[in-house]
């Protein structure tokens, strides 16, 4: 029996945490999918997390409502991504250059931020687990059923998200937009109020990504704490073509990889440190090598391409082809 008992609590532990380490990066790739639909290439990622993860930290400590909370991190990282729409979108600044010096700016504001205002390292309360019984009660996967209720939520936000972009008149617009903007502005659509939504929405996704570590997982501040994992949400969304369902599947990977870790340390497996720290940036690589090896060989060709047709591309109505 006690053979048993230590893989068998492993395994329970490992499948009970997945979902608390997948909601960061399914959120956050579902936000960056939202504005690349528009055909702004968004690189900014790890810094709006940031922002968001502060922002979430902040309010907790000044409302105590983690409900509260995340929707201010969310208003929060769409407000700093004006400074991003206005230079891609209005400005016409390279969208990579753009989305790399927001990172940066992102990354020393929070850092600043969190040190002026006295948050780094102060502990918040946050969600409870909510179990859902009987689902809760069952042999090795009971815990997953025993979330808290952003874990809960991720799914219908995924299917909110995905009905809007495909069964809603708005969506189908936003997705003219970043096809063809040529196309959507000659039939009257204002291909830059489009970007600009998308812009401002995507990054509320991918603020309440970074508020949800902050505030819901680890319950406390640390500057940089999001530790790349805006990084690997942009591979990720690169490795789902463009698909939100692929997205969740491949988020619910790297959860699992991530979760996986601190079991083994827990079970005795000795890890390098390095190695570890390495491991979900060495996954993407590999990611990234296999859809490029898959998209060279043929196996993922144009008719299955998600990409948008002018991502990254900036509009200009005066050039209209």
């Amino acid at each position: 029996m006690n053979a048993f008992a230590v893989p068998f609590s492993i395994a329970t532990n490992w499948l009970g945490n997945a979902p608390d380490f997948a909601v960061p990066y399914a959120l956050a790739a579902l936000g960056l999918i939202l504005t690349e639909r528009s055909g702004v290439l968004s690189l900014g990622a790890e810094g709006l997390m940031l922002v968001g993860a502060l922002a979430g930290i902040g309010a907790q400590i000044a409302f105590g409502h983690p409900g509260l909370s995340l929707v201010i991190a969310m208003g929060t990282a769409s407000a700093v991504s004006i400074l991003f729409a206005v230079m891609t979108i209005l400005l016409r600044v390279n969208q990579v250059i753009a989305g790399l010096a927001l990172v940066f700016f992102c990354q020393g504001l929070t850092s600043l931020a969190g040190t002026l205002f006295g948050w780094t390292n102060v502990a918040v309360t946050s969600f409870s687990a909510l179990p859902l019984w009987p689902l809760s009660e069952l042999p090795l996967v009971g815990r997953l059923f025993a979330q808290n209720i952003v874990v809960y939520l991720t799914l219908p936000i995924f299917i909110a998200v995905v009905w809007y972009l495909t069964r809603t008149s708005a969506g189908l617009r936003m997705r003219a937009v970043g096809e063809n903007p040529q196309a959507a502005d000659a039939a009257g659509i204002s291909v830059g109020a489009w970007r600009f939504v998308a812009v401002l929405a995507g990054a509320a996704l991918v603020g309440l990504a970074g508020a949800y570590i902050s505030v819901v997982s680890t319950k406390l501040w640390i500057a940089g704490m999001t530790g790349g994992r805006g990084w690997i949400a942009v591979g990720l969304v690169i490795f789902a073509r463009w698909s939100p369902w692929k997205a969740l599947a491949g988020a619910v990977l790297f959860g699992c990889i991530e979760a996986l870790i601190p079991q083994l340390a827990a079970a005795g497996v000795q890890l390098p440190q390095y190695f570890v720290s390495m491991t979900p940036y060495a996954i993407t690589l590999a990611v990234m090598v296999w859809v490029a090896v898959a998209r060279k060989s043929g196996k993922d060709g144009k008719s299955g391409d998600g990409e948008p047709g002018a991502l990254g591309e900036p509009y200009l109505r005066e050039e209209r082809r």
